[in-house]
């Protein structure tokens, strides 16, 4: 795909144009995420381990991200019939409690309780200033491969026709944006948010997936092209201010609500919010479903996910390729959900059956 800049810009001024009617607009405004006041809200995770044997132990995420702008965690604490500790993933500092059980104990059980404040995000684009630059070890590993997210062979060469004539950093991360949101599409038989083997979704052509699928091909793309990129795993935690169903939490237990966002470092504006699975999810399910891509709520969510994000969220950590501490077995490809493992096995955080948790999210502060 040849980059070309006037072409890109007459899209842009087509997609403000269109964005400015979407069916929501009228009862709650355009979707246009802007940083106010911050918002603050109380996240419980409660979990038990069914027909548990032998040795039992469980991790579960807790809020490791703080960001000055955008995003504060506190010090997460729990109750537990067993013995728990916090630990942290030593390449990312991820936060994670950790829980083991005595053997005769049956009904395994811990709950954590996590406060966080958040508050939208938005940065202007137009304006390059002065921002903090990285560090060495920070461009190291924000530009580095993972298990999943590799940044050479088809990964580096597919990157490379899509930033051909790109001429800034900015032109290269809309470039990959934009064809990221093309060429994707959301798969509603993915279990949970997918597990973002990018490389094979390009060599099989298969573009299907979720969160964790679509917004890691961005990062790993923005990667090869050079751009420090992440991202960023969480939890949707309250209903959509904008009035987008499919872009919020919109009941009190949030179990299901994991979400993965990406993020990617431009010089002149530091880290950017980018979000192109949430421009996918709002053509698949918002209302009535099904919308194509020039529909006015997908068009506005297109312009307000690349730079802004609606913070109706919490965001646990930027890990990947986490081993678990205290088990022997294999690494996660990603640390958004609670894992649990019996003498036996690890079990399926998917399965409602056998692994049993709650998490439910209260509002502490009114924006």
């Amino acid at each position: 795909m040849n980059f070309n800049r006037r072409e890109l810009l007459k899209a842009g001024a087509a997609v403000s144009l269109a964005a400015g009617f979407p069916r929501h607009a009228a009862a709650q405004g355009a979707f246009a995420p802007q940083p106010g006041a911050w918002r603050e809200f109380q996240i419980v995770t409660r979990l038990e381990v069914a027909n548990a044997k032998g040795r039992t132990q469980a991790w579960i995420p807790v809020p490791s991200v703080n960001e000055k702008d955008w995003f504060k965690s506190s010090p997460s604490q729990w109750t537990t019939n067993g013995k728990a500790g916090l630990k942290r993933d030593p390449k990312t500092a991820a936060g994670l409690v950790h829980v083991e059980w005595a053997d005769v104990e049956t009904v395994p059980v811990i709950e954590v309780s996590s406060t966080i404040k958040a508050r939208d995000r938005a940065i202007d684009l137009s304006k390059p200033g002065k921002v903090e630059a990285l560090s060495a070890a920070e461009r190291k590993l924000y530009l580095g491969a993972s298990d999943l997210i590799p940044t050479g062979g088809i990964v580096k060469e597919t990157s490379d026709r899509i930033t051909k004539g790109a001429r800034t950093d900015l032109e290269k991360a809309r470039a990959i944006y934009e064809w990221v949101v093309d060429n994707t599409f959301r798969d509603a038989k993915v279990r949970g948010c997918g597990i973002g083997d990018i490389a094979a979704m390009l060599k099989t052509g298969n573009m299907g997936g979720k969160c964790a699928d679509i917004n890691a091909l961005y990062v790993g793309l923005a990667r090869a092209a050079g751009l420090p990129a992440r991202d960023v795993y969480g939890l949707r935690v309250a209903p959509s201010k904008f009035g987008y169903k499919s872009l919020g939490a919109n009941a009190a237990v949030i179990s299901k609500a994991q979400h993965c966002r990406s993020e990617v470092y431009l010089a002149g504006f530091g880290w950017v919010p980018v979000d192109p699975a949430d421009v996918r999810k709002v053509a698949l399910e918002e209302p009535p479903a099904n919308l194509k891509i020039d529909d006015p709520e997908v068009v506005a969510a297109r312009q307000a996910l690349f730079g802004s994000w609606e913070t109706n969220w919490l965001a646990y950590n930027f890990a990947h390729d986490v081993a678990l501490p205290g088990s022997n077995g294999p690494k996660l490809g990603f640390l958004m959900y609670p894992q649990a493992e019996t003498a036996s096995m690890r079990l399926d955080c998917l399965d409602p059956d056998n692994f049993k948790y709650t998490i439910t999210s209260r509002e502490l502060t009114g924006a």
